[in-house]
């Protein structure tokens, strides 16, 4: 578990979460509040940085915000992935194995995590820094192997790149997402220094 801390009874938004709060809520219609549901979700899971999930009392507060059954609202968090009801680690390394990732290694970096954590997939360290999670495609198939933690995708990753990575977070060194082989975007590898790509880099082999 990411933290034995015992999640507080009560709930509600602090003044800067629930201003993010009313503005979400003001894109919809009254009537159609609960199309609200994710965003709210989302801040409560932010607002409680401590475990970086919803608490059952945020759950609650919720419900009852958007009129919905707590029991509809525990359906929706269950269904996406990036809704944690239980606690997790600082950092969420989330090691995407589909198949563009797989074909270009990512089952390496899964090993490579999971030695350098010390902990295997599902599971959290103890000092509460790091959950490691395999998930679906992450939409970076382009720039595959990658791995999201956080908000931030990490892309052109090898075992070096996602020990380096880790090693810089759990230190508190600053990390520098996107490619890590410097492509832009997800230009042609091999892109020449005139910023003109050679004909080489479309035909197939």
């Amino acid at each position: 578990m990411a933290s034995s801390k015992t999640p507080p009874a009560s709930f509600s938004f602090r003044p800067a979460f629930a201003e993010r709060a009313k503005k979400e809520l003001a894109k919809y219609p009254p009537s159609r509040k609960q199309s609200a549901v994710l965003a709210l979700l989302d801040l409560a899971q932010r607002q409680n940085s401590e475990t970086n999930c919803v608490t059952d009392a945020a759950m609650d507060s919720i419900a009852k915000m958007l009129e919905i059954s707590r029991m509809r609202l525990e359906e929706i968090a269950s269904f996406y992935t990036m809704i944690h009801r239980k606690p997790i680690g600082k950092y969420h390394v989330q090691c995407c194995t589909t198949t563009p990732c797989m074909l270009r290694g990512s089952d390496s970096l899964v090993a490579a995590a999971e030695q350098k954590l010390g902990i295997r997939i599902g599971e959290s360290t103890s000092d509460g820094l790091f959950t490691l999670s395999r998930v679906e495609c992450i939409g970076a198939c382009a720039n595959a192997p990658a791995v999201q933690i956080n908000d931030d995708f990490y892309e052109d990753l090898s075992k070096e790149h996602i020990e380096k990575i880790l090693d810089n977070l759990a230190a508190g060194k600053p990390v520098t997402a996107g490619s890590q082989i410097m492509r832009r975007g997800a230009e042609p590898m091999g892109r020449s220094e005139t910023g003109i790509n050679k004909r080489s880099d479309y035909e197939m082999s």
